[in-house]
């Protein structure tokens, strides 16, 4: 695996699960927006024996100077009809934390680490 790095650290890649990811756009809005898109597309194709498109794109940005960013995540697809084509677009943001080796998640995979208080030291404790 090749290396990779953050804030000037050299350190091995944790890779992002992509089908998570996808999955966590949106609260999973996004992929279905991909999902149906592909159907449409390739439908337009085949009835048409005409070639079609479909593009996903994300721009990150990060958010102040915390570990998230702000992911721009667009859709974009061509469908192709009997007399051209139709396109469509749609594009939304989704906030997600960026962990060890550039990992991409939608919460912090070290919890305690951002979680102001833990069970032992919560302001008000249980009554036994």
């Amino acid at each position: 695996m090749g290396q990779f790095s953050v804030s000037g650290n050299t350190q091995h890649m944790k890779a992002t699960n992509t089908a998570e990811f996808i999955g966590e756009l949106n609260a999973g809005v996004f992929a279905d927006q991909i999902g149906h898109a592909l159907s449409e597309v390739a439908a337009g194709v085949v009835d048409n024996s005409k070639v079609g498109t479909v593009t996903v794109t994300f721009t990150m940005k990060q958010i102040a100077s915390s570990h998230q960013v702000a992911i721009n995540h667009k859709l974009a697809y061509k469908v192709p009809t009997k007399r051209g084509s139709r396109t469509e677009d749609t594009a939304l943001e989704t906030p997600m934390y960026v962990g060890e080796g550039g990992r991409l998640t939608l919460f912090p995979e070290t919890p305690a680490a951002d979680q102001l208080f833990d069970r032992n030291a919560a302001p008000v404790h249980a009554k036994s």
